[in-house]
């Protein structure tokens, strides 16, 4: 059977999405002047700006607690032999008040093991959601499944506070649900990028994932001054309500494909069409080949590698504030400033290596495969390494905060690298691939943090503690690049094609530059690049 055309030859307006309900209807009138209105603004960048939004908002709810439960558990006592040589702050034991501004007011009596669990159930499941959201989203499309995820984890979070006044193991419940449906997440948008992105701008998109890091740089700090002024309770009823308004928006404006897009401009689908080898009805029509995936070794290579970099990640996110309070010995606000300043730097270094990797490739600096096994180990590598540069800067804390900054910032290369090599590899099958990458990886969402507190038993205001944390984390983080630099390539694998591969891959063909920088591809351009 042919291939549904997704435009006439008359290049007629685009198919539209059947049963739009009557709020739709309401707010988005058919008419030709409000149609041409909003063709002016480019699809791709709506839903550049959607998945900047949507990321920023589900790390909002997803790293709330990490600063939040500083606050909400009663502070243990502290021994005060050698202080001098263990905190980088002086306690006096003659001023019952010279610690005040370390105590948060916590009442709940949670021991270290049982914060441990707290954190890390979030990614139990997440890891588990893996598969089920590469096969959802191929069956139900991005738009159910990413919105869907997001409002479950936002009522979640309004639940947390009754949860943790009644039991902890309520809270591990809702942190479970809360890491099921985030995992859906990331492989449906993923899957998105193949059916709505020419290849020389997917860098570029992908820099749009990066919104978790500033959804993590707002966070900590918003945490800190609501703590401070309102209590930690108002900390998930703040995300928890942002959830829930970001989901209004993206029910409005996000479609799962050019073709079911009702505003988008007749040239902008058509560039879209002629520079893509993927389509939405398509690939819902072919059957995901499992075998192929799991027993790639590139595909292994991108979930091996990245696993290194979430560990090194999840260091700074989930253990790091606590490093800040128990050893640095900041304020909850101060900590909320400087454990979410590195992550805005994330988010803007994030661009800027998604950019000079299209420019690399584009520009034929460098092969596509090159460009992304340097920003690899940019990601992860020199990470590694600065952890273990701030085990020895002892209470130098500018400088410890340098070397922190730079740290976080470089993680984000990896979003250049072997993150964007997933869709490189089969964009036909980003999701399912993506999952199977984030099964393997996200696993060291919570292994970092379960590892980071046994090692710190009980002793989070030990130096000599941490720094076996930050050993643990430079040798995960280097020794796990070196699978990326063997088996990892940028070429299209044969199985991404129910129908067999083409004659030229999809680089070949459309990553070409001419006339000056003015991208062209299969002889069209666009004046609408996002």
């Amino acid at each position: 059977m042919a291939e549904e055309r997704v435009y006439s030859s008359d290049l007629s307006y685009p198919k539209e999405e059947v049963n739009k309900c009557l709020i739709y209807r309401l707010f988005v009138p058919p008419s030709e002047m409000c149609r041409s209105l909003f063709s002016q603004v480019p699809a791709r960048l709506v839903l550049y700006l959607l998945s900047w939004s949507g990321f920023l908002v589900s790390f909002m709810m997803r790293t709330d607690i990490n600063l939040a439960i500083v606050a909400m558990v009663e502070e243990p006592d502290k021994a005060t032999t050698n202080t001098t040589q263990e905190y980088c702050f002086v306690i006096d034991d003659s001023n019952s008040n010279s610690t005040s501004s370390l105590d948060y007011g916590g009442t709940l009596k949670w021991s270290a093991q049982v914060q441990s669990y707290i954190l890390a159930s979030f990614y139990w499941a997440y890891i588990v959601s893996q598969v089920v959201g590469g096969l959802a989203t191929q069956k139900l499309g991005t738009k159910r499944v990413f919105g869907y995820a997001q409002l479950v984890t936002a009522l979640c979070s309004l639940t947390i506070p009754w949860a943790s006044e009644t039991h902890y193991a309520f809270v591990i419940a809702l942190r479970f649900a809360q890491g099921f449906a985030s995992g859906l997440t990331w492989p449906a948008m993923y899957a998105l990028v193949g059916h709505w992105i020419p290849v020389p701008e997917r860098s570029r998109f992908m820099s749009s994932f990066q919104g978790f890091s500033i959804g993590i740089g707002i966070t900590y700090p918003l945490c800190g001054f609501l703590i401070a002024h309102l209590g930690w309770r108002s900390v998930f009823y703040t995300t928890g309500s942002i959830g829930v308004a970001w989901c209004g928006i993206w029910y409005l404006l996000a479609f799962d494909s050019p073709e079911m897009h009702p505003r988008i401009s007749l040239s902008e689908q058509q560039y879209i069409k002629e520079n893509t080898v993927n389509t939405y009805a398509a690939s819902r029509k072919q059957a995901v080949p499992w075998k192929a995936i799991l027993t790639s070794p590139h595909a292994w290579s991108i979930g091996v590698t990245t696993f290194g970099r979430i560990w090194v990640h999840y260091t700074f996110i989930i253990p790091g504030p606590k490093y800040m309070k128990s050893i640095l010995g900041f304020s909850i606000e101060k900590n909320g400033l400087l454990s979410g300043a590195p992550f805005i730097c994330s988010y803007v270094a994030s661009v800027f290596f998604c950019y000079t990797a299209d420019k690399l490739v584009t520009k034929n600096i460098m092969s596509l495969t090159n460009v992304r096994k340097v920003m690899t180990a940019l990601s992860q590598v020199v990470p590694g390494l600065l952890v273990l540069v701030i085990s020895y800067l002892g209470c130098d804390i500018e400088l410890v905060l340098v070397v922190w900054f730079i740290a976080v910032t470089l993680i984000t290369a990896s979003y250049a690298g072997a993150m964007a090599n997933v869709v490189d590899i089969a964009p036909n099958f980003a999701g399912p691939v993506l999952a199977f990458a984030q099964t393997i990886h996200m696993s060291a969402s919570f292994l970092s943090p379960l590892v980071a507190f046994q090692l710190l038993n009980e002793q989070e205001h030990s130096m000599s503690a941490w720094r076996n944390v930050f050993y643990v984390t430079a040798f995960v983080a280097i020794s796990t690049y070196g699978t990326f630099q063997i088996w990892g390539t940028s070429e299209i694998q044969a199985w991404n094609y129910a129908e067999g591969p083409p004659n030229t891959t999809e680089q070949e063909e459309l990553m070409t530059k001419k006339n000056g920088d003015e991208v062209v591809a299969n002889g069209k351009t666009d004046d609408n690049v996002a």
